[in-house]
């Protein structure tokens, strides 16, 4: 249930669903078995798999909803090979070659008959819906996922007006402060071990891990221009991450205080009260962190032209 990777979104228009309204909506768009010949579909899953049927879990204002994508894995080498071994027989046989129409309908003929068969690869997206705060975090590594994630919900709702989270300082230029200048950094906020530094021309880009950031090899580093466009930081008692450009947050680790504290509620062994304890605690360490960023980075940049940009 902790999650790894968020990407977030500010929501402008906040649409207003009940949960038992929401609920439904899900399951208009609850996922179904890939048929013989789809290559990939993508619908709602219970965030607790099959302990429950429920599509949404919501606590205090925080609600829970789980993609899953479904996609057939067939390798392009295997079609390949099968192609060539069935067109070396089809010339053999008729003593001539194949044009390259009759190689490409041969080439659909392999993919039909082995899709059915292929590997089918399963991936989980959850999302967190806070609606005290409108914000929406999708957990996954990946900006493609988050926004197939955001696209299912926007088909399932009608509409969803959204626009990347943002700041007034760009993340760029504040981990690069942050880093720089020690007393310029937030009370309560450290430095971890891992950095990235972009050049603005075209000297690459240096990348650490396990490294004193504070060290003079760091400081001369900075002194030639670089930016930190990725930095290891940690809210104390609270989570580690890694802070992106894009103000995407990867790589989190709750601190063991909190960890301990989930660990100590009681469930009995129900897997639904599990996952609504841990996700409880979760939100309110992530939603009090996210609002610290904001505010250390000048606060949130215009809503008034960032809603202009937003997807509906």
């Amino acid at each position: 249930m902790w999650f790894k990777n968020l990407y977030l979104y500010r929501l402008h228009d906040q649409p207003q669903l009940d949960a038992g309204a929401l609920q439904a909506a899900l399951s208009e768009q609850a996922i179904r078995p890939l048929g013989g010949s789809e290559r990939r579909s993508m619908g709602w899953m219970p965030p607790t798999g099959g302990a429950s049927t429920s599509l949404l879990h919501e606590l205090q204002g925080q609600r829970l909803i789980t993609a899953v994508r479904f996609e057939r894995l067939l390798p392009s080498d295997v079609v390949r090979e099968e192609v060539e071994e069935r067109a070396v027989e089809i010339e053999q046989r008729e003593g001539r070659k194949l044009r390259r129409q009759e190689r490409q309908e041969l080439k659909e003929q392999v993919v039909e008959e082995l899709l059915p068969r292929s590997h089918i690869k399963r991936q989980r997206i959850d999302v967190w819906w806070d609606t005290n705060r409108s914000l929406l975090a999708v957990n996954t590594g990946s900006r493609k996922r988050a926004e197939e994630a955001l696209d299912l919900l926007r088909e399932t709702l009608g509409s969803l007006k959204v626009t990347p989270l943002a700041t007034q300082t760009l993340p760029m230029r504040a981990m690069t402060e942050w880093l720089a200048q020690p007393y310029r950094r937030p009370s309560g906020l450290l430095l971890g071990d891992k950095v990235e530094l972009k050049a603005k021309g075209d000297d690459g880009v240096v990348r650490g891990r396990q490294v004193d950031l504070d060290s003079d090899d760091m400081q001369r580093l900075l002194e030639t221009g670089r930016q930190a466009s990725q930095l290891a930081l940690e809210i104390e008692s609270v989570m580690s991450f890694v802070l992106h450009d894009d103000l995407t947050i990867k790589s989190i680790r709750f601190s063991d205080a909190l960890l301990d504290e989930a660990g100590e509620i009681e469930d009995d062994g129900d897997a639904i009260v599990r996952l609504e304890a841990d996700f409880l605690l979760m939100t309110r360490a992530l939603g009090a962190s996210i609002e610290s960023l904001i505010s250390w980075m000048g606060g949130e940049a215009n809503l008034a032209s960032a809603s202009k940009g937003a997807v509906a």
